[in-house]
């Protein structure tokens, strides 16, 4: 038997299904007169009627019934699969890479794999640490999350948490040893912990500001670490001053495990920010990754 024309096969099944040729030709785009004569060549092939028609409705005869009955779970289950096909287009896939300081992987990034991840299965988000004071957004990293929105050219800047501030504390039992400082001049008496930056190599200079006065301190200190957390238990542990981000020790200051000084010399400053190349069109997996990251909308470019 010649093969079938399925144009007109899907042509019969809308019209058994709508009971009339007019509500059929509406449904497929169609006029009345192009689908009548689209039928009469099915029954013409089929030398056989398949719809009995009356003025007021269309129905299928014994034999449109069982053709019906054979077809019409076949077209549910390609429309099926075509709705399928354009949900898997348009389902964000694939891996997204974002270097990070682990401060920020904690506090932003983490938190926003929390929410997003479980909603969408083929969605990779990869989290690189080991460099986190670069933060490039160079490949194979999709984008880098730094402090403040100062950029490179050709990059963007969205940010993606609050304002934040730094802190210097020490526990009760260095300040039984050490009266505690009131300027940042004074630190350079006291015993600090140094924070050697990944990245440059080189230790981090104490950055403070009052009133829009800016100073910068370098100190000295036995102790000289590479990562946030052992600062922070060096300061626990009573081995100096420590200068840390805020959020960080905010607890051990409320229960007492450290004391805090020079706050009023601890002003907020722009937090962190998602920095990427400046494209127009983005992937759909990136895409999503930065609406949900998103912190106020606002975003820098050069």
């Amino acid at each position: 038997m010649a093969r079938e024309n399925y144009h007109e096969l899907l042509a019969f099944v809308t019209v058994a299904r709508a009971g009339s040729f007019t509500r059929a030709a509406t449904q497929l785009g169609v006029s009345q007169s192009a689908l009548s004569h689209t039928i009469r060549a099915l029954e013409t092939r089929f030398d056989m009627r398949l719809l009995m028609r009356t003025t007021r409705s269309v129905a299928p005869t014994e034999a449109g019934a069982r053709l019906l009955a054979t077809l019409a779970p076949r077209f549910q289950e390609i429309e099926a699969a075509l709705l399928d096909l354009v949900a898997v287009r348009d389902r964000p896939a694939g891996t997204v890479r974002i270097t990070a300081s682990g401060h920020a992987a904690d506090t932003i990034l983490l938190p926003m794999l929390a929410r997003l991840l479980p909603q969408y299965p083929a969605l990779n988000v990869e989290i690189d640490t080991s460099d986190a004071m670069v933060a490039t957004a160079l490949p194979p990293a999709d984008a880098g999350v730094r402090l403040g929105e100062h950029l490179a050219r050709g990059m963007v800047a969205m940010r993606i948490g609050p304002d934040l501030r730094m802190a210097v504390v020490g526990a009760p039992a260095y300040f039984a040893r050490q009266a505690a400082p009131t300027t940042p001049q004074q630190l350079t008496a006291h015993t600090c912990i140094n924070l050697r930056l990944p990245a440059m190599g080189n230790l981090a200079t104490w950055e403070f500001s009052r009133d829009g006065y800016p100073v910068n301190v370098r100190v000295e200190g036995q102790a000289v670490l590479n990562g946030v957390p052992q600062v922070r238990a060096a300061a626990l542990a009573g081995l100096g001053l420590a200068w840390t981000l805020e959020d960080v020790v905010q607890e051990d200051i409320a229960a007492g495990r450290l004391v805090r000084v020079l706050e009023d010399w601890c002003a907020p400053f722009a937090g962190y920010h998602l920095h990427y190349p400046s494209r127009r069109q983005h992937a759909p997996a990136f895409a999503l990754v930065l609406d949900a990251l998103r912190y106020d909308g606002a975003a820098s470019t050069t």
